[in-house]
């Protein structure tokens, strides 16, 4: 079965598109705009900075999208909804009144009940968010999973970046995962461990025999019990010391005696393997727990980055220096450049720890792809969804670019135009929250992907895509591209070629969705050639693309880029990309 891609709403594709019970594990990271100040968003109240707000303005919002969510909710006409999800909206409503914040939390709503259904029996739930807001998305997800068998796991707190500078209060650097499950006592969990911490190897396994470094651990645990817990073994009476037989928590998994069915024979099994000796002070059996047999310390619920060892003793072998570590803005060769993408490492303990090879992965919020990629590299099937052209097209050139061209024959996309009906449809949209997407998406198809989108409003909106081509082995150019989908003319061109000489450009591409005018192709020859000299060949300063050659032709860019949107989305060029040309 191949891995699926779908670009659009997500609410309309996990109810149109995926199908109940077929998803094994499900991670959300749903956008929110922390940067507001909290009481603003909690009391509706305005003034805070436009521009610092107006990706959480364009999302979440009271509109008639968000009335008519509330309205789905209360009256519950199919039946799709929790009581106890019904009720807590309606409080909701009456606590916080109709702005941005409920919004948020209706539409978020929305999709978990879709994404409760879609999971199976066995499957697991990962919500990322942060303190913002945390707390009312707990109680929805209450209200969905705990209210039809499933149950809370933990609440992890990941530490996201390093410091900040905050007035009159502590520096706020950690982000909030819910982890649920479908059902309480029968989902899929694979135990994960980390290194130690620097110092405890030293520190702990501080004893050795012929057999190598061990520690010792105590077989008992405090208090008597009743049956073989507190039954006599060896000679041992433990029941006389007010205790009873426990085996450390790992133990029985790090030697592989689970299978074994009683505890007599583990006891048995590590007595005659040499794993017990008498303890020095109570007189009782401890374990002697081999350094070389040890995984580490089973994962708690705060990730952060620490100083671990390697898991030998500290002077012997390499120190590990992080522990899924915050993209820092510079110097990780991961970091794509979008502005909420989470490290590789998180999603791989996520999904090594609540999924299988060959199960399915869903992300509904797919954004750069890092769940999709991570997903792939697991040997799991994956589903991403995201309602931006230009997340859709970050994915599969990051899965291009970390695998080969190849992947992208694995993968079923869903929602891009692939007729004129179709690019037509996505022109004429109405939904607010879908301004500018055909534009991107004629812009990144045309490059396949290489340009970057022009998110500006101002001198130059005109402007909707950018991208830098070679010219030598040190130097490039640019090339601006602007897209319409109405009535074009003669006009528009001689526009684009003062946006041109303002922007110092050296090529420019109209895409069209109608057919230009015989004058705009005139007026597009007029403005000359540009001499490619490392190529040998001229290319038309401007030229004129219609929505047709790129659909119906197959129509690209085919000058060599700079400047590739994977290592260098919504950045200008840099003396960074200048060192990437030379090399």
């Amino acid at each position: 079965m191949k891995n699926a891609l779908y670009y659009g709403d997500n609410l309309e594709i996990l109810r149109r598109k995926i199908g109940a019970e077929t998803v094994d594990l499900c991670y959300i990271d749903p956008p929110f705009n922390s940067k507001r100040n909290y009481n603003q968003i909690y009391n509706n109240v305005g003034g805070e900075d436009r521009a610092q707000a107006q990706a959480f303005i364009d999302t979440w919002v009271w509109d008639e999208r968000a009335i008519a969510g509330y309205d789905e909710i209360i009256s519950n006409a199919d039946g799709r909804f929790r009581p106890q999800l019904v009720e807590l909206i309606k409080g909701l409503h009456a606590v916080l009144g109709e702005g941005s914040l409920l919004a948020y939390l209706i539409s978020i709503s929305l999709r978990i009940t879709e994404i409760y259904r879609v999971l199976k029996s066995k499957g697991s739930f990962y919500l990322h968010c942060d303190p913002t807001a945390s707390h009312y998305l707990k109680l929805l997800v209450d209200s969905v999973f705990c209210s039809q068998g499933g149950n809370f796991q933990n609440e992890i707190i990941w530490r996201r970046t390093g410091s900040h500078n905050s007035a009159k209060r502590y520096g706020p650097i950690h982000d909030v995962i819910f982890f649920y499950v479908k059902t309480a006592r029968d989902f899929t969990w694979v135990r994960n461990y980390r290194p130690y911490l620097r110092g405890y190897v030293s520190g702990f396994f501080n004893k050795k025999d012929k057999n190598g470094i061990y520690r010792s651990q105590t077989l008992t645990g405090s208090g008597t019990r009743n049956g073989e817990s507190g039954a006599p073994w060896r000679g041992y009476d433990v029941t006389a010391k007010g205790r009873h037989w426990a085996f450390p928590g790992t133990l029985a998994e790090e030697l592989g005696i689970d299978e074994l069915p009683s505890q007599r024979e583990k006891l048995d099994f590590l007595y005659e393997e040499g794993y017990i000796a008498p303890a020095e002070v109570d007189g009782l059996p401890e374990y002697r727990q081999y350094l070389h047999h040890n995984k580490g310390t089973m994962l708690q619920d705060i990730w952060s980055y620490q100083p671990y060892t390697n898991g030998c003793l500290e002077g012997i072998g390499d120190a590990i220096d992080e522990d899924i570590k915050w993209l820092e803005k510079r110097g990780r060769s991961e970091r794509l450049g979008y502005d909420t993408q989470k490290p590789e490492g998180l999603l791989t303990r996520i999904i090594a720890a609540s999924s299988n090879e060959g199960e399915t992965v869903l992300d509904a919020y797919c954004g750069c792809g890092t769940t999709t990629a991570v997903a792939q590299k697991l040997k799991r099937r994956w589903i991403g969804v995201d309602i931006t052209y230009q997340s859709i097209s970050l994915v599969l050139r990051r899965l291009e670019h970390t695998f080969d061209a190849a992947v992208l024959e694995t993968i079923t996309i869903d929602g891009i135009p692939r007729d004129m009906k179709s690019a037509a449809a996505l022109a004429n949209k109405q939904d607010d929250r879908l301004r500018k997407e055909f534009e991107k998406w004629a812009v990144l198809t045309y490059t396949n992907n290489r340009a970057v989108i022009n998110e500006k409003k101002g001198a130059d909106s005109g402007i909707d895509g950018t991208a830098y081509f070679k010219t030598g082995k040190t130097d490039n150019a640019k090339i601006i591209f602007q897209v319409k989908s109405g009535n074009v003319n003669r006009a528009d061109i001689a526009t684009l070629i003062g946006d041109m000489t303002r922007e110092k450009a050296s090529m420019a591409v109209f895409i069209t969705l109608a057919e230009p005018t015989r004058k705009m192709k005139a007026e597009a020859k007029a403005s000359g050639h540009f001499r490619h000299e490392s190529m040998g060949r001229s290319y038309d300063k401007i030229s004129i693309v219609t929505v047709k050659d790129i659909i119906e032709r197959g129509i690209r860019l085919e000058i060599p880029m700079s400047l590739e949107v994977l290592a260098a989305a919504k950045r200008a060029v840099s003396s960074e990309q200048m060192d990437l040309l030379s090399a």
